[in-house]
C-alpha cells in the first residue's frame, strides 16, 4: 500500500480514537525533542516532527495507536499489521 494512503488511514484511525495528531517542527537548538505521544488536558496527543518521512510518521502513529484495544475496530490489513508489529517491536524515532 502506498505510504501516503497508509498515513491517511492512520490519521483517520487516530481521529476516530480521539487522538489529536500534530505535525510540528521539533528542531530545537537547546535540547533534543523527538516525536511521540503525551496527554494534554486529558487528551492523548501524537506530536510528529514535520520533517519525518511518511514512513517514519506512520511508525510514530503506529506506536501511539498500538496502546489501544483495536480488536473490535475494522482496519485494513496493512494498518493492522503495522500496529501489531509496533506492539512487539522497538520504540520509534
Amino acid at each position: 500500500m502506498i505510504e501516503a494512503i497508509l498515513l491517511q488511514q492512520f490519521e483517520e484511525l487516530a481521529e476516530r480514537l480521539g487522538v489529536k495528531v500534530l505535525y510540528e517542527s521539533l528542531d530545537q537548538q537547546e535540547f533534543v525533542v523527538k516525536s511521540g505521544t503525551c496527554t494534554l488536558r486529558g487528551q492523548l496527543v501524537a506530536i510528529v516532527d514535520d520533517r519525518l518521512t511518511p514512513g517514519d510518521r506512520i511508525r510514530v502513529l503506529a506506536d501511539c495507536l498500538s496502546r489501544f484495544d483495536l480488536s473490535t475496530v475494522y482496519l485494513v490489513p496493512a494498518v493492522r499489521e503495522l500496529i501489531e508489529a509496533r506492539r512487539t517491536g522497538p520504540p520509534t524515532v
